[in-house]
């Protein structure tokens, strides 16, 4: 049975994104999962033993069950250092090398890594080791390395800087924006060409959408390149028409007006003071809506400013009240172009909302049916936003109809967590 590490340089909190929630269900379907004929006593588990390697305030293991397990480590170089308190950004270590993972990762057969920094560093440079020896020595082993892309990096480290002038002090804010202006491009092409380069190393490469497969096919081959769906917890993510009242008693969202929902990042990676402008356009029209905002970032009190009365803003939640919140409202919109899949469009599917995604975003491909179990936005600026999110305000019988199709969806299309581990990640880690 294959020892795989799978490494997630991410810190883990009840309120971590959906990279971090992504491994944390991997892990806790992993932990159910029973093989194909091994229902007798003391039999069962994923055929292979699982450790999920994240990072944590403190070092420590969580059993999942006998064959999987959650281990933390401390970071050595904490992006929390240099980044503001209320960023929003999940916390990463920017460490060349992570030595307390660099003594625990030889004990295992199969080194999955998620991310580019401290932790993918520290396996590439014990990788490269573990090549030399066994070119040395017939009875040295090297450890099979995989690879999942869950980020789009290179733009959302791209994004960031571009922005970061706003958030410096008025005096230096023209020459940070000289200074940004070029380096943005340059970050993200020195990103793009580092994980080029961790890809390259890998025996196989899991990838989100067709589109990618395709783009990595060209330089790795095809039979490198395969595909890493998400799944759904649909005990957790369902309709509920009981959670309207609750949103109403609990955070004071006004209960007779229709909600649109935006989870995630508030900050321009995400696109959300786009949407905070198209929504308070609505308002300004006559179009009563109420947005409701889950999520932490620099651009909080902005939206507050541009939308007013008109948002609800309810910080960082976890996943079970979270579930709750995309069921008490009626659209949700994601503007954002950084993603690889969005999970949290799948969520808002699952609970029944209509969801508003832009013309050509990868979050797309969770629609079967565009225009029936979820809308495009064409025109992607604020105008477009508000015209098309109009449009269905306007008119509710069809919202409805839109947001029940996403529910058939989500209900008949959209994969478990056990399905995809057992298709997509368990062959990849047991190898050929």
């Amino acid at each position: 049975m294959p020892s795989v590490a799978v490494l997630v340089e991410l810190m883990r909190s009840g309120t971590a994104g959906g990279h971090v929630q992504c491994w944390e269900r991997f892990a806790e379907t992993a932990a159910r999962h029973r093989a194909p004929g091994t229902d007798g006593p003391g039999r069962g588990g994923p055929g292979v033993d699982l450790t999920v390697y994240l990072l944590g305030e403190r070092e420590g293991i969580e059993r999942l069950s006998p064959w999987v397990r959650i281990v933390t480590l401390r970071p050595v170089f904490s992006t929390a250092a240099v980044l503001p308190a209320d960023d929003g950004t999940d916390v990463s270590d920017l460490a060349p090398y992570h030595p307390r993972l660099a003594a625990l990762l030889p004990r295992h057969d199969v080194w999955h890594m998620t991310h580019s920094f401290a932790f993918t560093s520290t396996a590439g440079r014990l990788a490269r080791r573990a090549a030399r020896r066994e070119a040395r020595s017939r009875a040295a082993r090297r450890p099979r390395l995989v690879a999942s892309v869950h980020t789009d990096v290179p733009a959302l480290a791209a994004a960031h800087l571009r922005h970061l002038p706003d958030r410096m002090p008025a005096a230096v804010r023209p020459a940070g924006r000289v200074v940004t202006e070029g380096t943005a491009d340059r970050v993200s092409a020195w990103l793009l060409r580092r994980r080029d380069r961790t890809l390259g190393r890998c025996e196989r490469v899991l990838v989100a959408t067709a589109a990618e497969r395709d783009e990595l096919a060209g330089t790795l081959g095809e039979d490198r390149v395969r595909l890493l769906r998400r799944g759904i917890d649909r005990t957790r993510f369902h309709p509920d028409s009981a959670a309207r009242a609750r949103l109403a008693e609990e955070y004071g969202v006004p209960a007779g007006l229709p909600l649109v929902l935006f989870v995630g990042r508030l900050d321009d990676s995400k696109r959300v003071l786009m949407l905070a402008e198209s929504l308070r356009r609505m308002c300004e029209e006559g179009r009563a809506v109420h947005a409701v905002m889950a999520g932490s970032g620099v651009e909080r009190d902005r939206i507050a400013q541009v939308l007013g009365q008109h948002v609800t803003l309810l910080g960082s939640l976890p996943q079970e009240r979270l579930a709750r919140v995309y069921a008490g409202c009626d659209i949700f919109a994601c503007p954002s172009r950084t993603e690889t899949i969005g999970n949290a469009v799948a969520e808002a599917m699952a609970s029944g909302l209509a969801v508003f995604l832009p013309e050509g975003a990868r979050t797309t491909q969770w629609l079967t049916a565009p225009g029936q179990d979820g809308i495009v936005v064409r025109r992607d600026d604020v105008h477009g936003w508000a015209e098309t999110l109009g449009t269905l305000v306007d008119r509710p019988r069809q919202l409805r109809a839109v947001a029940r199709r996403a529910a058939e969806t989500a209900r008949n299309e959209h994969p478990s967590w056990e399905q995809v581990l057992a298709e997509d990640l368990l062959p990849v880690w047991r190898g050929p």
